[in-house]
C-alpha cells in the first residue's frame, strides 16, 4: 500500500482516490455526529478482546486510554477531522494510532466498519429516544394538568367542522392526550428493537475470531446481540421504525397544531397563546401570529420525506451490507433533531394556553348543539329514535326560521313537534346538562374528565 492510498483499505488500489470520488463518498461531515458512540463501542470491543485473549490487558489499557483521550478532544472540538479518512471510524481509529502506535491498529480485530457503524446508530438512536421520551412525557403532563383545569369549560364539539355537540375544553385536550400516549408506546416499542447488538457480525459473515459477543452486549446495554450476521449489518429497519413513529408524532401534533391555528383566530377567539410563541407582521400592526403551531404543521411534511426516503433506499438492497446505506444518517439525524425541536416547542407552550371560556361558551350555543339531546329525551320517554330524529329535525328548522336555539324555544313552541315534552325538557338543552349527562367512562361530563385525567397521569408514570 502505497501513502497515497487509503490506510484501512488501499493495499488492493493502484493509485488513490478521485478528489471528488473521495468527497462524494466520505460521510465525515455528518457521521462525526456518532462519535462519541463510537468510543463506547471500541472501548467495549476492546475490553472483550482483551477477555477472550486477543488482547493483552495493556494493550487494552493503552486503546481505552487513547480512546478517552480523543472523546475529550471531540468534546473540546480540538478534533483534526480529515474527509480524507472518510469516516468517524477512520478518523477516530487514524487518531488512536497516532497516539499510541502500532496497539492502536490492532483495534479493528474482529470486527468491520459494516458492525460497527451498525452498532453506533443504534447506541446513538437508543440514546436519543430516551430523549424524545423524556419530551414527550412532559408534553403529556403539561396536557393532562391543562385538561383537569378545564374540566368544566365549555365548547362545541365538531365533526366535519360543523357544530355538533358541547364537549368540555379538558376532553378535547385528553383526546390529544390519547394520541400521544399510543405514540408513546409506540416510541417504546420501538426502543426494544434498536436494542439489539449487531458488533461481531463484522463485515457479513461473523469473524473467526474467539470473540465474546454477549459480553460486549452486556458492556454496551444491548439486550441481546443480532443472531444473523447477514441481517444483522444491513438491516436498518429500527431507523424506519423510529422515522415512522415520528410520522404518526408529527401528524398528530399537526392535528392539534391546525386546531391551535383555528382557535386563536378572532373568528374562533377561543384560545390565546402567549405572545412569546408568537409573532407579529411587517406590515400588519394589529397582528399576533401562531408561528409555532404553523411551523410544526409544516415541519410533519419534512418527516414524512424522511420516512419515505428511508423506504425507498432500502427497498431494492440485497444481502449484506451496501453503500447505499451511508445515506441513512443524515434523514435519521433531521426527524431526530425535528421530532425534538417540535416536542419542545409544545411542551413549553401548552402548559401557558389560557382558555377564552366566554367565546367558548358563545360558540357551543350556536349550532343547535343539543339538538341530539333532545333526541335522547324523546326517546326516554317512549318515542322511537328515527321518529324522534325526525321531530328534532323538524324543530331545528324552525329554529333556524326563528333564529331561536332550542333552549330558546318556548314549551308550547316545542310541543307543536310532540306532545310528550313537558318541561323537563329544559335540563336536557342547556349546555351543562347536555356535558353532565354523558357521565361514564371515556364521556365528557367533568367529572369523567378528571377521572380521565387521573388515570392518565399514573399510566404516564408506569411507562417511566
Amino acid at each position: 500500500m502505497t501513502k497515497s492510498t487509503n490506510q484501512s483499505w488501499g493495499g488492493r488500489f493502484s493509485e488513490p482516490t478521485d478528489a471528488f470520488v473521495e468527497r462524494f463518498t466520505a460521510s465525515v461531515d455528518f457521521d462525526q455526529r456518532l462519535a462519541h458512540h463510537d468510543i463506547q463501542g471500541s472501548i467495549a470491543h476492546a475490553t472483550m478482546l482483551a477477555r477472550v485473549g486477543v488482547l493483552t490487558d495493556a494493550e487494552r489499557d493503552a486503546i481505552v486510554a487513547g480512546l478517552d483521550e480523543i472523546d475529550d478532544e471531540i468534546r473540546r472540538g480540538e478534533f483534526p477531522w480529515s474527509v480524507k479518512l472518510e469516516d468517524v471510524h477512520m478518523n477516530i481509529e487514524a487518531r488512536l494510532t497516532d497516539k499510541i502506535g502500532i496497539t492502536g491498529k490492532k483495534l479493528h480485530t474482529g470486527r468491520s466498519r459494516n458492525d460497527q457503524v451498525a452498532t453506533d446508530i443504534r447506541l446513538f438512536l437508543r440514546d436519543e429516544i430516551d430523549i424524545v421520551a423524556a419530551e414527550l412525557a412532559r408534553l403529556r403532563e403539561g396536557l393532562i394538568e391543562l385538561a383537569d383545569r378545564e374540566a368544566e369549560t365549555i365548547m362545541p364539539g365538531f365533526t366535519h367542522l360543523q357544530t355538533a355537540q358541547p364537549v368540555t375544553f379538558g376532553h378535547h385536550l385528553l383526546a390529544w392526550q390519547e394520541m400521544l400516549a399510543r405514540d408513546h408506546e409506540r416510541l417504546l416499542d420501538c426502543r426494544k428493537r434498536v436494542n439489539v447488538m449487531p458488533l461481531g457480525a463484522a463485515a457479513l459473515a461473523g469473524t473467526t475470531y474467539p470473540i465474546d459477543r454477549h459480553v460486549t452486549a452486556e458492556l454496551l446495554g444491548f439486550e441481546r446481540p443480532a443472531e444473523n450476521s447477514l441481517d444483522a449489518v444491513s438491516d436498518r429497519d429500527f431507523a424506519i421504525e423510529f422515522t415512522s413513529f415520528a410520522s404518526l408524532l408529527l401528524m398528530h401534533m399537526s392535528r392539534m397544531s391546525e386546531e391551535l391555528v383555528l382557535w386563536t383566530s378572532a373568528q374562533f377567539d377561543f384560545i390565546d397563546l402567549p405572545d412569546r410563541f408568537c409573532t407579529g407582521s411587517s406590515i400588519m400592526p394589529q397582528k399576533k401570529n401562531p408561528d409555532v403551531p404553523e411551523l410544526v404543521r409544516g415541519k410533519s411534511g419534512r418527516v414524512y420525506g424522511h420516512l419515505m426516503g428511508l423506504l425507498t433506499l432500502m427497498k431494492s438492497q440485497p444481502l449484506a451490507y451496501n453503500k447505499d446505506n451511508q445515506e441513512d444518517k443524515e434523514p435519521l439525524f433531521d426527524t431526530l433533531d425535528t421530532v425534538k425541536d417540535c416536542l419542545k416547542a409544545f411542551a413549553d407552550m401548552v402548559p401557558a394556553i389560557e382558555a377564552k371560556a366566554d367565546s367558548m361558551r358563545e360558540a357551543a350555543r350556536k349550532g343547535f348543539s343539543t339538538a341530539t339531546d333532545l333526541a335522547d329525551y324523546l326517546v326516554r320517554k317512549g318515542v322511537a329514535f328515527r321518529d324522534a330524529h325526525e321531530i328534532v329535525g323538524e324543530s331545528v328548522a324552525f329554529g333556524i326560521r326563528e333564529t331561536k336555539d332550542l333552549s330558546e324555544m318556548t314549551l308550547d313552541e316545542l310541543r307543536q313537534f310532540s306532545e310528550v315534552i313537558e318541561a323537563d325538557v329544559f335540563e336536557v338543552l342547556t349546555l351543562e346538562g347536555s356535558v353532565a349527562a354523558r357521565n361514564h367512562i371515556g364521556g365528557t361530563a367533568p367529572d369523567q374528565v378528571r377521572a380521565a385525567a387521573s388515570r392518565a397521569r399514573d399510566a404516564l408514570k408506569a411507562l417511566r
